[in-house]
């Protein structure tokens, strides 16, 4: 009895043991994975690079009172259209206190002289009339009494400027803020009551609008220092606006600024282009907008997909690996050219027959009896 549960008791472990050795052969064993191939192909490529910026008028006209005072009226909204002499607001002229009493003791001045200049021009015509004096003196009185008579209108002139922003009679008086060209509207950034200052030598002035022709639109945007040399003026561009979706627009490099500006430890330079813009769509200044620049452009070159390039751990360099045999691969080095993200030129090393190994595929993972049970 005690042999026979002996020999079962061997025999229940050489059972266990060929069921472990057999469980972990299978659960260690591999599938061999099977790479597939693609040959390179003949395309045109091209490199490009992505400027970031804004779309915004080639030319915005700031309009800018010649007198200081209140606005008294507005005229007009933003995004009105205007035609150059056409009213946008009036001023209401708040005078100086002592250059308006300036101005009105100089129109009395101008009174007396005139008074006392008519005294002395009637005395000598009567005299001339008698012939007691001649005429080079009369002629001379004349004339003293002819300025008199133009200082005090022009004292009177001044003054009404000074008062009242214009003279009397006045076509184009300085109250009144007119479009110096024809556009759009795009912003008035004044109110009614607001105080404004006029434009000189010393003071730019308050601006009362901004006028610009929307039709002339150009791109601003940057370029990085490592692409700014591939740049040629006359380029052309395609202009892609977030707020008009699936439409580009057509433009042309004019503007490469020769000066860089570092921004966040990287050099970039202003480029500006000329945007086609097209009657169906109003492009508003300030859109952000991206253009496509072609730095380097191949047609018809041996190309294969840039994800099927390994480069080597020492030298940097890139190789593929093609087929020799079945499932049997070797290394070969090759030359690249210009890449489009997904394509890469092929300048030395391979031709269309070479099979180039699909590298990066991996093997599909296996799960267990119970464990497909389970995911079903």
């Amino acid at each position: 009895m005690n042999k026979i549960l002996k020999y079962v008791g061997i025999a229940i472990l050489v059972l266990g043991a060929l069921w472990a050795a057999a469980f972990f052969v299978k659960s260690n064993s591999k599938s061999a994975i099977t790479y597939e191939t693609t040959n390179p192909f003949t395309a045109s490529i091209e490199k490009k690079t992505v400027a970031t910026g804004k779309v915004i008028p080639e030319d915005e006209v700031e309009i800018k009172p010649q007198i200081s005072g209140i606005i008294e009226k507005i005229y007009l909204e933003e995004g009105a259209v205007v035609n150059a002499g056409d009213l946008i607001a009036k001023i209401k002229v708040v005078p100086n206190e002592q250059s308006l009493n300036q101005a009105r003791g100089r129109v009395k001045n101008a009174e007396i002289t005139l008074n006392n200049t008519k005294v002395e021009f009637d005395r000598n015509k009567q005299l001339f009339d008698k012939g007691v004096i001649s005429s080079q003196d009369f002629n001379t009185q004349n004339l003293r009494y002819d300025q008199a008579k133009q200082e005090l209108q022009n004292a009177r002139s001044d003054y009404q400027i000074i008062r009242l922003g214009s003279a009397d009679g006045s076509s184009t008086a300085n109250t009144n803020i007119r479009a110096t060209v024809a556009g759009t509207v795009l912003e008035i950034p004044v109110k009614e009551g607001d105080q404004v200052i006029q434009s000189n030598n010393f003071n730019d002035g308050t601006t009362i609008a901004t006028i610009a022709d929307l039709s002339k639109m150009i791109f601003e945007g940057k370029v990085d220092e490592g692409e700014v040399g591939k740049l040629a003026i006359g380029m052309p561009l395609k202009i892609s606006l977030g707020a008009i979706q699936d439409k580009s627009f057509d433009a042309n490099l004019r503007f490469i600024a020769p000066k860089g500006i570092e921004e966040a430890g990287a050099v970039q330079f202003k480029i500006e282009g000329d945007v086609t813009v097209e009657d169906d769509f109003l492009i508003r200044a300030g859109y952000s907008a991206n253009a496509s620049l072609v730095l380097e452009k191949k047609n018809d070159v041996l190309v294969i997909p840039e994800a099927l390039l390994q480069f080597d751990k020492k030298t940097d360099e890139p190789f593929v690996e093609i087929e020799i045999g079945d499932q049997k691969f070797e290394r070969k080095d090759i030359e690249i050219g210009i890449s489009d993200g997904v394509n890469v030129e092929i300048v030395s090393g391979l031709t269309k027959t070479d099979k180039v190994k699909v590298w990066n595929k991996t093997e599909p993972i296996k799960i267990g009896d119970d464990q497909e049970e389970e995911s079903k």
